[in-house]
């Protein structure tokens, strides 16, 4: 039996996005548990579809004991403050000293986290982390799927498993492979024989859907070679919004022979590089996917549109109105949009009570250039306190606590709603709906402030699912974004141009 110390810093950085995350964006948590400290830990992710969750089980099944460090996570936004992860990072490091001689140490970690004076920060907190258990004692981290995999993370760690579901309902069960990686390692008494590639193209996080082609077949390959005893392989897509030099997709794995885990991370690399051109993606115009919708969706089979841009969970703030103007313009009908983070408005819904009208000036807090709140006439239909708990796959067994929320209707456009929520989270799971009335399935058209996660309990509702390309930061073609420090010769889409320094236009063909 060892004891293995356990804690987890998770943050998806989107460099381009327009707020950063402070140590108060840790301590909300936004849709996962505030800042939890010591055995607090194991009671706050209890259940819930979360890596540290996973992981804690499998270890105490496992028969190992286990002190708890430090858990964080915050909701994607721009950089980590410096203040917010000396901070965190300070108080996981200084715990793990604390707890004295440990035989092995789990993290759970994203692996996309970019601070405001470290481009790497996994990299970085593995690096204090390895220094205080020196090079015998294994450290193993679950990460997510959109990880950007840096050299210092695969030096400085002795095992990093990935995240294969995109909706992220198997969190909880990557926890669980990490630590009997952990487990495999200890009784192994040194570390597993370890490979690494990289790619020379990013890919849209809407393309990387496991759900849909190709990462569903690439998936079903990983399994396949991994069937091999003794091999444990990850293929993380990346996260397409992060400006640095190792901004990209990465297939690694781990092996009880070295030339055998080598061979299969290059057969899964090599599947990875020839499936470049299907990562391609249909994406619609607001008024393009509103037209489809109405003339395709009904009552017990919605048309769900994907307000891509604008996602909480890549670093939206869930507050722009380019998606919710083009339903009210064309009049759909039968249609909901969930959510508009707007507490300001919420609040005002609150104050003015059901079954009452006023002028509202909805979302567009975050100031995205050329555009300004939507104003017009509303309906307060139904509120809530933002209080329940999440029963889709993605988020099922996750206590929400959104603030006040509301559902208006629009007086000019009497088909068309809206439901607002005042704390930012993505729109994943349908009991954000129902806390107000709406079940979802009676709908013609959901347009949803997500990118995938939300497929997870609407695509089974859904006739069919339209990718938007309405107003947001989080652009769905990594080719838009104005790069500065990406590696020359990264292709900003599949089968597009290559990075060329700064000066490179960012609609370049």
């Amino acid at each position: 039996m060892a004891l293995i110390a356990v804690g987890g810093f998770q943050h998806e950085t989107n460099t381009f996005a327009p707020t950063k995350a402070d140590y108060g964006a840790f301590e909300v948590g936004a849709g996962r548990p505030g800042i939890q400290f010591g055995a607090a830990i194991a009671t706050a992710v209890a259940g819930a579809n979360i890596p540290a969750a996973g992981a804690l089980d499998a270890l105490h099944a496992l028969g190992h004991r286990t002190v708890g460090l430090v858990w964080a996570a915050a909701s994607p936004s721009a950089q980590v403050t410096q203040d917010a992860y000396e901070r965190i990072a300070g108080e996981i490091v200084r715990r793990l000293a604390e707890a004295g001689p440990v035989d092995g140490v789990y993290l759970d970690l994203h692996g996309a986290m970019v601070a405001e004076h470290f481009d790497d920060g996994e990299g970085e907190l593995l690096a204090r982390v390895r220094k205080v258990v020196g090079d015998r004692i294994p450290v193993v981290a679950s990460l997510d799927l959109h990880a950007n995999v840096t050299r210092a993370m695969i030096a400085r760690a002795d095992g990093l498993v990935a995240y294969r579901t995109y909706p992220h309902v198997d969190m909880a069960e990557t926890g669980q492979r990490a630590a009997q990686l952990l487990d495999a390692t200890l009784k192994r008494g040194r570390p597993m024989a370890k490979a690494w590639k990289t790619f020379d193209y990013l890919s849209s996080l809407p393309s990387q859907c496991s759900l849909i082609e190709p990462c569903k077949g690439l998936y079903q390959a990983l399994e396949r070679i991994e069937q091999q005893p003794g091999l444990c392989l990850s293929f993380a897509p990346g996260f397409p919004m992060a400006d640095f030099a190792e901004c990209g997709m990465t297939v690694f794995g781990y092996g009880t022979d070295e030339a055998k885990a080598r061979a299969a991370v290059a057969r899964l690399a090599g599947a990875v590089a020839d499936a470049e051109k299907d990562f391609a993606l249909e994406l619609f115009s607001p008024e393009d996917a509103v037209r489809r919708a109405m003339q395709r969706g009904e009552p017990g089979a919605p048309v769900v549109l994907a307000d891509t841009q604008d996602n909480p969970g890549a670093g939206g703030n869930g507050d722009t109105t380019g998606l919710l103007a083009a339903m009210l313009r064309l009049r759909a009908n039968d249609a909901v949009l969930g959510m508009l983070i707007d507490p300001h408005s919420a609040k005002a819904a609150h104050a003015l009570g059901r079954g009452h009208t006023a002028r509202f000036a909805l979302g567009e807090i975050s100031g995205v250039p050329g555009h300004v709140p939507l104003a017009g006439e509303f309906t307060v239909e139904a509120l809530g306190d933002g209080s329940f708990t999440g029963t889709g796959p993605f988020q099922r067994g996750l206590r929400l606590n959104l603030g006040p929320m509301a559902l208006l209707r629009s007086r000019e456009a009497p088909g068309v709603r809206v439901v607002l929520a005042s704390k930012k989270c993505q729109a994943a799971d349908q009991e954000m709906f129902r806390h107000l009335g709406v079940e979802p399935k009676t709908q013609r058209l959901i347009a949803l402030k997500s990118s995938v996660h939300f497929r997870a309990d609407f695509q089974p509702i859904a006739k069919e699912v339209l990718v938007v390309r309405a107003p947001g930061p989080a652009l769905a073609d990594p080719g838009e974004f104005r790069w500065t420090k990406l590696r020359h010769g990264l292709r900003l889409r599949p089968l597009g141009p290559a990075f060329a320094g700064a000066s490179a236009p960012p609609n370049a063909t």
